[in-house]
């Protein structure tokens, strides 16, 4: 064999590995997808990935599947996500918590926000939502229930299943100048069943999970944690708006997948996202399960996680909560 011979086989050998690598990354996904939610079942994040996992697997003809891994603030999901292959079949759909708030609450993370995931898309904006047990608590207002709270120190608690929700009642405490304490929970819903069963007398959650069981009467909501009034809810005013004055907050979600993830991964679920959450039959959908769509690039994306981040570390201060 002739040296101009070798040299062109080895060239056709490297020009097939590379038409092979391409049409397989053309492939994906070439098996079922698995979505990572870091909270439990009914959970505000858990809601928004089953209405896109049915999607995604329309657009990308592949079963996606929704796994729940909840606890310990998303650490437990975050490090499964970080640790997982990157090859785009296990996806993370999660919250600020785990990719904003918990950096501002803990010393030490088990997990890099930041280095160990690879940008999608954001996905949605939440607002949060004060509700109490309307047999436990007469108030049907904020101001009336402050001042319910002013005569009975001591003797309410709130309960917290996301670092948002913690947070988001420690803030209220402080701003209204009120005595009441936290009770942690695993998740949100199971802060909720004992908020409806009255074990627990209120919450500051994501309005997924608390509107749905107030139209029902289960709860009495009494004011969202925005700025301005949401399209969600347009007959609740916001914490400012009733007197507790720089009383902001707003959670959102994102989708995440591992470091090292191919950038055709990443584009070909970012389309789907986009597409998906631009559908007014699926903005309406989330909509009335308290989600508002809002998809963005894998760029936009990393830019607003960075400015979050700094803000939650503001909002922790705020409501002097310690760091961890």
């Amino acid at each position: 064999m002739t040296m101009n011979n070798f040299k062109s086989k080895i060239i056709l050998s490297l020009a097939a590995m590379t038409l092979a690598a391409g049409s397989a990354m053309a492939a994906y996904p070439e098996r079922p997808i698995t979505f990572v939610v870091p909270f439990g079942a009914g959970s505000g994040t858990d809601k928004l990935a089953r209405v896109l996992a049915e999607e995604v697997s329309k657009q990308v003809g592949q079963t996606v599947v929704v796994e729940n891994k909840g606890g310990a603030s998303g650490f437990i999901a975050a490090q499964d996500i970080a640790r997982a292959k990157p090859d785009g079949y296990r996806i993370f759909v999660t919250s600020n918590t785990t990719h904003a708030s918990n950096s501002a609450l803990f010393k030490k993370l088990p997990y890099d926000p930041v280095k160990d995931f690879a940008p999608i898309s954001k996905l949605g904006n939440i607002p949060l939502v004060l509700v109490v047990n309307p047999k436990s608590i007469p108030s049907k207002t904020v101001p009336e229930f402050i001042e319910h709270l002013k005569q009975n120190p001591d003797k309410v608690f709130f309960g917290s299943g996301s670092t948002s929700a913690r947070i988001g009642g420690e803030l209220f405490k402080i701003l209204t100048g009120t005595r009441i304490s936290n009770v942690d929970y695993k998740s949100n819903p199971q802060a909720v069943v004992d908020t409806v069963g009255g074990q627990i007398q209120m919450m500051i959650a994501d309005a997924a999970t608390t509107l749905p069981l107030a139209r029902d009467g289960k709860l009495r909501a009494l004011a969202v944690s925005t700025s301005k009034r949401t399209d969600i809810a347009p007959d609740l005013p916001t914490l400012a708006e009733t007197g507790v004055k720089g009383y902001e907050m707003v959670a959102w979600f994102a989708s995440y997948a591992p470091a090292g993830t191919p950038d055709e991964v990443i584009k070909t679920l970012n389309q789907a996202f986009v597409k998906i959450l631009s559908d007014p039959k699926i903005v309406k959908n989330l909509q009335l399960q308290g989600i508002e769509a809002d998809a963005s690039t894998p760029e936009e994306l990393a830019s607003f996680q960075k400015a979050e981040t700094e803000k939650w570390v503001d909002i922790v201060a705020k409501a002097g909560v310690e760091v961890r």
